[in-house]
């Protein structure tokens, strides 16, 4: 992985978003403090929001989509707990802010989005800021990505009004499921491992997302 160096003034609204927003809530990993403290979120917002991109709260990047809260960033990315050269399956990329995330801790990132202006947008900045070993694609994220799985992280960025099985059935040997379940204005995160055949859940943080669209999304709802 290569990143180009963030030469820019919000290295202290960074490090005050690490140590107010995470630190404090009760973000404990290392690893995933570093990356938060790494990457340059004020690039994945619209230039008229760069001065609110170190707040604690969601930003509209258009169609109808945001780049998430960084606590929840940063629960999402410690449960899924990424490692070096494991393969990750992004559903909902969005800005390509937790796509850069996870690239930071090394993991190899395949990225699903369903609106294409924003696939086309995030793969462009994640190249420009020098995040290799990234694919992003716009496609239907609800069905996964079955020709490059299976994956040892999936974490999916909507929420959604179950779990899709596509997801569980992509989920390698343990690994990690992190998603967003419940209704449409509130849900709970869970992580889902697999252990073998078996499928062990933890319900986490109470959060509220986006819409998950798609076939198994709130959009193929009958």
């Amino acid at each position: 992985m290569s990143q180009a160096p963030d030469s820019d003034s919000f290295a202290g609204a960074r490090r005050r978003m690490v140590a107010e927003q995470l630190r404090r809530r009760g973000i404990v990993d290392q690893e995933v403090l570093a990356a938060m403290e790494q990457v340059p979120r004020h690039r994945f917002v619209p230039k008229g929001s760069t001065d609110h991109a170190y707040g604690d709260h969601p930003l509209p990047i258009g169609d109808g989509q945001t780049i998430s809260q960084p606590y929840m960033v940063a629960r999402m990315t410690e449960l899924a707990a990424p490692f070096s050269r494991q393969r990750a399956l992004e559903v909902g990329v969005g800005s390509g802010y937790q796509t850069a995330v996870l690239r930071a801790l090394g993991a190899e990132v395949w990225g699903t989005e369903l609106v294409a202006v924003l696939a086309t947008r995030a793969e462009r900045r994640l190249e420009e800021l020098g995040f290799d070993g990234v694919t992003v694609e716009a496609r239907d994220g609800s069905l996964g990505w079955p020709e490059q799985g299976p994956f040892d992280i999936i974490l999916v960025a909507a929420g959604a009004p179950a779990v899709p099985q596509p997801l569980l059935e992509q989920l390698a040997d343990g690994g990690r499921l992190v998603i967003p379940v419940g209704g449409q204005y509130s849900q709970v995160l869970r992580r889902i491992t697999r252990r073998g055949e078996e499928l062990v859940e933890r319900r986490d943080t109470p959060c509220r997302f986006v819409d998950l669209r798609g076939k198994h999304g709130w959009s193929g709802k009958r």
